[in-house]
């Protein structure tokens, strides 16, 4: 498909399938996007107009089945990322899936395996996106022996803010639509796997604050999804990892996170992507200048077409990382739940 024209269709235009999906798509030469079908048929029609989209279908699965795709892009909620994913493979479609992957660690499985059913075909999941501008260089750091024996992680992800009684139910909250995903442990979780590899063993504590909210219709909803979460894992590598995501926490210190090691000590300011390291004669940590050139960007819709035309493969990120990443998040919960180690992979 090197030159010919690439039709995709876009399911659950979301924020960020607004914001990059749709306009990085249309970007490409020979790339069309040929269809929408959104939560209703009236946004749908908004967004067809506003990216002058051809077709709006009334249900998605009317638009994975039509033969005028080559390739869907999800963008949905968790909740459909799973079902739209194995009915595009069955209808021999490349597949696009936002973040995160599934709901839980089983349906990822299970969109792996169809994958792997399919091996013609591109799937990719949208990556975390936020380190990707230090990702290279920490990894050859850490490869070219900077950290020595990495021994521990630290990651901070907390939102500075006091606890909301009174704000109405998102989405995040509810675990029909967003299953096992909590707060930002996933996109963390998979920029560290780039870094230092997967866990072999969490043990997790958690805490929701609000037990109820409202919904928009004013129906009262139990929430079971934690706002604070602290992780204690075991790394494949050998280190050891502290993990703390929250978002009730007031007048938080910075976001960060911490790799040691043997010989060396590397800081990623999360906030600002400013990334410091230091040795063992060392008396504090120095900047590390990143060039622009080593500096790693979002490509995500170019390396999906890229796949598809057979010129580059996916790396950002495979559904093999997206099915580890799910089996951590499914662990935390599961750990927090019965007091217990779990071990990886599930």
């Amino acid at each position: 498909m090197q030159n010919q024209t690439i039709r995709v269709g876009i399911v659950g235009a979301g924020a960020n399938t607004r914001l990059r999906h749709i306009p990085g798509l249309q970007a490409i030469e020979n790339v069309e996007i040929v269809s929408v079908a959104n939560r209703s048929r009236e946004s749908g029609e908004r967004v067809a107009k506003e990216f002058g989209i051809p077709n709006v279908y009334d249900h998605w699965p009317e638009l994975v089945e039509a033969d005028d795709t080559d390739a869907i892009c999800i963008g949905t909620w968790p909740y459909l990322h799973c079902p739209v994913t194995l009915a595009a493979l069955e209808n021999e479609k490349h597949v696009l899936c936002e973040a995160r992957m599934a709901m839980n660690a089983a349906e990822a499985h299970a969109m792996l395996e169809e994958a792997r059913q399919h091996p013609h075909l591109v799937t990719q999941v949208v990556p975390a996106p936020h380190t990707l501008a230090v990702d290279d260089t920490i990894q050859k750091l850490i490869a070219h022996g900077y950290l020595g024996e990495v021994l521990a992680v630290e990651l901070r992800g907390l939102q500075s803010a006091f606890v909301d009684r009174e704000g109405l139910l998102h989405w995040r909250h509810d675990t029909d639509l967003s299953g096992f995903n909590t707060l930002t442990m996933g996109i963390w979780y998979e920029a560290m796997m780039r870094w230092v590899g997967p866990a072999s063993r969490v043990m997790a504590m958690t805490k929701v604050c609000v037990p109820q909210r409202k919904d928009t219709g004013g129906l009262l909803r139990t929430v079971t999804v934690p706002e604070h979460v602290d992780v204690t894992a075991n790394l494949a590598c050998g280190a050891i990892a502290h993990l703390r995501f929250s978002t009730v926490t007031g007048l938080a210190p910075a976001n960060e996170a911490w790799l040691f090691g043997t010989e060396g000590t590397l800081r990623l300011d999360t906030s600002t992507l400013e990334l410091y390291g230091g040795r063992r004669r060392d008396k504090e940590l120095q900047k590390i200048v990143i060039p622009q050139e080593e500096q790693g960007r979002w490509r995500v819709e170019e390396e999906f077409i890229g796949a598809i035309r057979g010129t580059e493969k996916v790396t950002r990120t495979s559904f093999e990382d997206g099915v580890r990443y799910m089996e951590f998040t499914e662990a935390v919960i599961r750990s927090a739940q019965s007091g217990q180690a779990v071990s990886l992979p599930l």
